[in-house]
């Protein structure tokens, strides 16, 4: 029983998880209870052994964030050399005059052999490592680690956007985005814990010369005040052992401060630890070497000057830049003259392939260095989810998948600009300000605003950039105030909605149909490609969102192409088929479920006009009068404004021959205006003609 218990307690204590308690437990207990000189020697030499443990480990480790423990491992061992402090100044205290070697062998080493017993030269020692660790390396590596964390922090932004933008783009996967993230978020932790750890190396190495004086002047009061030691004795017993024990303390602290000040100072992640970057990058140029041991050998031929050994160094140096040379000249003869076979092997090494050829992105979002924050979730940015917010209304709104954005900052905008790109192409761009809100002019607003002018970038609306303070007041006077995330995102939906056409392809319709098959397969089997292609389709569909009109409805659009497919091949007349059929929905799309529809009509006389030239000329519309062309132009604009003034959606009404022409007729010039036909409109609507282009009176 007892033996089974014994051997659970061990396995127990052997876990992993254990061991950092039991050091604490370990240096609590060195603080308060008096150790044997045995156990001190075995503590001070694993405390040595510790620290170039830790050396080594951090010599061989290719990035920080692979020693992610460091900084507890830092205050752990500060704080055990603290203890080993505590506990030596007792025994040293305590048993000092009975000789040398009653603190313990490795103290009375140090304070004997390594000074040579002399506890001048022991100070001064003593003094030039403080100088060394607390002055050069300590102070060195704690200023590496304030700025490194600085600039961590002040980057994780845009390693942040960096990470949403390929996960928006499809690079890579949720896993790997959390995982990403993780590293950033870690990364930014480890430097700033290397930051605070590095006040406890600094601590530690003031802490170290007030002991030594402490223990000095308690050593000699005790010696001469209690053992009735003269002054000499006294000093050359405490004052050794007092050195030796400093001595013993500040080997391992510099030791951890050097490896504080090589993690900190340690750059980039090639693949390689310090020691093979140290040997590629330094010592991997002949040129230097050669011309270093020019300099040592003319050093070295000067009378007076230590002749041999300047020379056995120029040599050795020499021969080194001599042999890594010939070394660089043969790998580049075995890369220039290799095999013809090898070269048949890889000929992809070599060789240009699809693969170097980088596609362009659908959607692009390219943001100056200022509105990173805007897409920073950690920040409080919300214009990622404003965006797949106006993917998602967009889809659903128009019938297709609208793409990814992909979202990157580019050094090259200004810092407040942005700017929109469909297929690689700028399609929109505008500026913005962070800090303040844009109040939108919406066309009748009840005073003016204290900011700064400016165009809303989406509709070219008049409106002023407040401070966020003006908000209640601007929306009592009428304005409509919107931040700069969803300025941003107002711009996109727009954009998109009216390059919907553009965004819409091949892919699309075959994933439209898909899903159309799960439904009605009889229907899109007879479709296509035995009543029309695919390609007629895919135009057909282009030519309803060119025309703002949704493609929700697939099952009608289908039926209808399947109709009239056997009919014509003309993607016109079918665009106007499947509008016929879509009638109500377009209806509702303009004015919902009102009965009366206000519209806009053609005088008769302008109509048959239009419908001649229109078949004389085709329906490039290239013989209708310029003037005419003009004159029509400029009743519909005004007709069309006279409309919204009113609080009416704009309709022109016309024959479906003449629609098409004059729907891309004012698509650009009038947006606000719909093209109906005749045989668009529901029977249960009823029309109502508030103008009439053409008429005269």
């Amino acid at each position: 029983m007892f033996y089974s218990k014994a051997i659970a307690a061990l396995k127990l204590l052997g876990k992993a998880e254990l061991g950092a308690p039991l050091v604490i437990v370990m240096i609590l207990a060195m603080l308060m209870l008096p150790l044997p000189v045995f156990l001190l020697d075995l503590l001070f030499t694993f405390n040595i052994a510790f620290s170039l443990i830790i050396l080594l480990v951090v010599v061989y480790t290719l990035k920080p964030l692979e020693f992610a423990a460091f900084p507890t491992v830092i205050l752990l061992a500060t704080l055990l050399r603290l203890a080993l402090n505590v506990a030596s100044t007792r025994v040293v205290l305590l048993n000092g005059h009975n000789g040398g070697d009653a603190a313990g062998k490795v103290i009375e080493a140090f304070g004997v052999f390594v000074i040579g017993g002399n506890f001048a030269v022991g100070l001064v020692v003593f003094t030039i490592l403080v100088i060394i660790n607390f002055m050069v390396v300590t102070k060195g590596a704690g200023r590496v680690a304030e700025v490194g964390a600085r600039f961590t922090l002040d980057a994780m932004p845009g390693k942040q956007m960096a990470i949403d933008a390929d996960l928006n783009a499809g690079l890579i996967t949720q896993d790997e985005a959390r995982s990403r993230r993780a590293e950033v978020a870690t990364e930014a932790d480890f430097y700033g814990s290397m930051d605070g750890a590095s006040k406890f190396v600094r601590g530690d190495a003031i802490a170290g010369i007030i002991i030594l004086f402490v223990n000095m002047i308690g050593g000699l009061a005790i010696g001469i005040g209690q053992h009735n030691m003269g002054f000499a004795d006294a000093g050359k017993v405490y004052v050794l052992l007092s050195i030796g024990d400093g001595l013993v303390a500040q080997i391992p602290s510099l030791l951890l401060s050097t490896a504080s000040a090589l993690v900190v100072t340690k750059v980039g992640s090639s693949g390689q630890n310090i020691g093979q970057q140290v040997s590629t990058q330094l010592f991997d140029n002949p040129k230097a070497l050669m011309i270093t041991a020019a300099v040592i050998g003319a050093l070295g031929i000067i009378p007076g000057m230590p002749n041999m050994v300047f020379i056995l160094l120029s040599s050795a140096l020499a021969g080194s830049a001599y042999f890594i040379d010939k070394r660089h000249k043969t790998a580049k003869l075995v890369d220039t003259n290799a095999p013809l076979a090898l070269e048949q092997a890889t000929p992809e090494i070599k060789e240009l392939g699809w693969d170097d050829v980088m596609p362009v992105d659908i959607i692009g979002l390219e943001i100056g260095y200022r509105l990173i924050p805007l897409v920073d979730k950690n920040q409080g940015g919300q214009l990622m989810s404003r965006i797949k917010g106006v993917r998602k209304k967009l889809s659903q709104e128009l019938g297709f998948l609208i793409p990814s954005v992909h979202i990157r900052d580019n050094l090259d905008l200004n810092p407040t600009a942005y700017r929109l790109s469909l297929m690689g192409v700028t399609v929109g761009e505008s500026e913005i300000m962070p800090e303040m809100e844009m109040a939108i002019n919406p066309g009748r607003v009840f005073g003016t605003l204290q900011g700064k002018e400016c165009k809303d970038p989406a509709f070219g609306l008049d409106a002023v950039w407040i401070d966020p303070n003006q908000k209640d007041h601007a929306q009592t006077l009428g304005y409509t105030v919107v931040d700069p995330g969803t300025v941003i995102a107002t711009h996109l939906s727009q954009i998109l909605q009216s390059h919907a056409h553009e965004l819409f392809g091949y892919e699309d319709t075959q994933k439209i149909l898909e899903n159309l098959a799960k439904s009605a397969p009889k229907l899109v089997e007879d479709l296509v490609p035995k009543t029309i292609p695919l390609g007629l389709v895919v135009k057909v569909l282009q030519n309803l969102l060119q025309e703002r009109v949704p493609i929700r409805d697939m099952r009608t659009i289908a039926e209808t192409l399947a109709e009239y497919g056997v009919k014509s091949q003309d993607p016109d007349i079918l665009t106007s088929a499947v509008r016929a059929s879509l009638g109500r929905l377009i209806i509702h799309e303009i004015s919902g479920i009102q009965n009366e529809l206000p519209v806009i009509t053609l005088d008769y006389e302008l109509e048959q006009l239009l419908h001649k030239s229109l078949q004389t000329a085709g329906e490039n519309g290239a013989g209708i009068e310029p003037g005419l062309a003009e004159q029509m132009h400029t009743s519909l604009q005004e007709s069309t404004q006279k409309m919204e003034m009113e609080g009416q959606t704009p309709v022109l009404l016309v024959s479906s021959y003449i629609r098409p022409w004059l729907a891309r007729f004012v698509r650009h010039s009038i947006p606000a205006l719909h093209v109906l036909a005749y045989n668009e409109i529901p029977s249960d609507r009823q029309i109502k003609v508030v103008s009439t282009v053409g008429r005269r009176t």
